[in-house]
């Protein structure tokens, strides 16, 4: 291993806290083939309320004190009742669409560097993340590539596909011999890990959520992914506490994951993102996964020919037509 994944190595083993009293008494159930069992499904909803940055005024602690925790709980349970009175009241006009939030854990999903914040972009990063079209960060609208994938129904990309939303967290693990599925609710993704000795891919061949290769470290699953297509955002806004703009990847990113199942309903995951190209740093972001069968994952029914890319490209060309000179200058520069 490379200095910067025994750094991350480290700092996972560091972090994976045991959940539940008999967690040493837990044996990892197998397949009927002999690999780690971690099947089932994972939902992260529960992860809504922990940003992905933190909150400078936290520091370097990931743990809350018993007041803060106190306040966080107040919030969260605001938060849950706001939605349940809209929703009851149907103001909403489309049924149910936000999903409960639990309790936060930790006080931010990235736990490297110490102080939970992304580390600096490079220049090179930095101006390839201007020229990233998105939803939240533009308001003029004339072509797709004023769009970001995720809002053009393609992917979310990695490892943002891998972080809470809003909606649809929905994260289940199914395994055959010599493969693990990581199906993704959210854009009716699958992602194949092969297992073992797999032959890579060759690399000129570029893909939207790279090319992953996995292998058991003992009980966890590790899997490196690489031949990305450096048209994915790292990030997106609607997790909380990401940055507002996109962040650039490149083509030479790397994601370093690790599934480590430490009891019945509990998986410790992190992802460790690599890519000098357009950042200073790697980062690595952790997150306590909590079983639940009863989930159900639906149809994820967006796709890229939805109405909603031609609708802001119609009203913004509407709107420019009708303002007068100044409000078109200025809506130009933001």
């Amino acid at each position: 291993m490379r200095t910067h994944e025994l750094l991350a190595a480290s700092i996972i083993a560091a972090l994976a806290l045991p959940i539940g009293a008999n967690a040493a008494a837990w044996t990892q159930p197998r397949t009927p083939w002999g690999d780690p069992d971690l099947q089932g499904t994972w939902p992260i909803s529960s992860l809504m309320t922990v940003p992905l940055e933190r909150p400078t005024q936290y520091g370097n602690r990931l743990q809350f004190t018993p007041d803060e925790l106190a306040a966080q709980r107040k919030a969260a349970d605001a938060q849950n009742n706001r939605y349940k009175e809209e929703e009851s009241k149907h103001q909403l006009g489309m049924g149910h669409w936000v999903e409960d939030t639990e309790l936060p854990t930790q006080t931010s999903l990235i736990v490297d560097p110490p102080n939970g914040r992304l580390p600096e972009q490079t220049p090179l990063g930095k101006e390839m993340s201007d020229k990233m079209g998105s939803d939240w960060n533009h308001e003029v609208f004339d072509s797709v590539a004023d769009f970001d994938t995720w809002d053009r129904c393609v992917t979310r990309g990695l490892p943002e596909g891998m972080f809470p939303n809003p909606y649809n967290n929905g994260i289940e693990i199914v395994q055959a011999p010599g493969y693990v599925v990581i199906n993704l609710e959210m854009i009716h993704e699958a992602r194949i890990v092969p297992l073992g000795n797999f032959p890579p891919l060759s690399t000129e061949i570029k893909q939207w959520l790279g090319s992953s290769r996995g292998h058991w470290e003992g009980n966890t699953l590790v899997v490196e992914t690489t031949n990305f297509n450096g048209q994915t955002s790292m990030t997106d806004f609607p997790t909380r506490g990401a940055p507002r703009g996109p962040r650039s990847s490149s083509t030479g990113m790397k994601l370093v994951e690790r599934f480590e199942r430490i009891s019945n309903d509990r998986i410790n995951y992190t992802v460790t993102t690599i890519d000098p190209t357009t950042q200073t740093a790697s980062w690595t972001a952790r997150l306590p996964w909590k079983r639940d069968d009863s989930y159900t994952i639906y149809e994820y029914a967006c796709h890229e020919g939805n109405e909603a890319i031609r609708n802001y490209i119609v009203t913004s060309r509407y709107r420019r037509a009708h303002e007068t000179p100044k409000a078109q200058t200025d809506a130009a520069k933001k």
